[in-house]
């Protein structure tokens, strides 16, 4: 074992032009303890940056400007510029022009991802309706990347130091959630799971709370099928396969005991039953992870909050979450493949903690 720290190489996509990305972007860029062991390579415009900069009259940030990625600069902050153009700014507008640079930094930072430019991608927040082209018809960014590495199946996964929390549909109605739900379905979402608490957290053995869809869990029958139908037997079939999942529970007595403690992530059936409690429960850190890609992705648990841009109100703390939780679940998945690849890899680590 060399013993060499690597340098993780960090992507960030600038998000809405009008929106508080480049606002959370700055704030988390200032601690210039970032950079000790990350490179990062932004891709947006110098003149965006000064323009936020001012505007919310934050300290400068000690960036490079760089031609393309091939050009980035160790341990610093490298700004790529994906258009030649000046992008017209108008803080806190819903617009197509805030929508059309935010795929422009997305897609040049995937393309250099699937070029091994750089290792880990955080996404700053777009708005789904104003970023909708020929080349972006997805409802966000969790099936465009997904679209873009050909994987079948992912798993949004929100995550903080107390509460990891995934879902079995993503962005859909909520009058199409049940006849998106099925027993393999919900099954494969256990498994990604189960996987992603292995390789990206380290946790041996995980425990996975499945949560109902009905109130109270269907209560026998009486609200619902769903749960005898299709959650208890893809539990069932999971556990079959050695996998800790348990369940299903209601999903109010559940939060609302803090039973979500016993478990190291619990799975939702719909979007907001997992990611309304979550959000009240992350205290501003959490983050937006995607678990199943081959890539590591990362972004903050908020939107574009137009409402406040400008006013020097946005918190950073989502942001800054997202990188470190990027690198750490990056080192993670190295580990993972040096222990798969020679397994006294585990007793060297070991021996070098001491």
């Amino acid at each position: 074992m060399s013993g060499d720290k690597k340098i993780v190489r960090v992507g960030i996509s600038c998000g809405d032009t009008n929106g508080i990305g480049m606002e959370v972007i700055l704030k988390a860029l200032q601690d210039n303890r970032l950079t000790q062991d990350i490179t990062v390579l932004l891709y947006t415009s110098p003149k965006i940056i000064s323009y936020y900069r001012k505007m919310l009259d934050l300290p400068e940030i000690p960036y490079i400007k760089v031609a393309h990625s091939g050009e980035a600069k160790p341990n610093k902050i490298n700004v790529i510029t994906p258009w030649e153009e000046d992008v017209v700014i108008t803080p806190g507008e819903e617009n197509q022009t805030g929508g059309t640079y935010a795929l422009k930094s997305l897609e040049a930072a995937v393309n250099d991802m699937a070029s091994n430019r750089f290792d880990v991608l955080v996404t700053a927040p777009i708005n789904k309706k104003n970023i909708q082209s020929a080349e972006f018809d997805f409802p966000g960014h969790t099936e465009y990347l997904a679209k873009f590495a050909n994987s079948e199946d992912v798993l949004m996964f929100l995550v903080n130091d107390r509460l990891r929390v995934g879902v079995a549909t993503g962005h859909i109605p909520v009058k199409d959630v049940a006849k998106n739900l099925s027993k393999e379905g919900i099954l494969s979402k256990i498994r990604l799971m189960n996987h992603s608490l292995t390789r990206d957290f380290t946790i041996n053995r995980p425990k996975i709370a499945v949560l109902g869809l009905n109130p109270h869990a269907g209560e026998n029958g009486l609200l619902g099928d769903e749960e005898k139908e299709i959650i208890t037997p893809a539990i069932k079939k999971a556990n079959e396969e050695q996998i800790l999942a348990f369940g299903p529970f209601p999903a109010d007595g559940f939060f609302g005991s803090e039973s979500y403690k016993n478990y190291d992530a619990v799975l939702a059936m719909y979007h907001d039953q997992g990611l309304a409690p979550f959000k009240a429960l992350s205290f501003g850190d959490g983050v937006n992870f995607t678990a199943g890609l081959p890539i590591v992705r990362t972004s903050p648990d908020h939107g574009t909050a137009y409402d406040i841009v400008g006013k020097n109100e946005a918190s950073e703390s989502s942001f800054r979450s997202a990188i470190y939780l990027g690198v750490d679940i990056y080192k993670s998945r190295q580990l993972h493949r040096e222990i798969s690849a020679n397994p006294m890899v585990i007793q060297e680590k070991t021996r070098g903690e001491d």
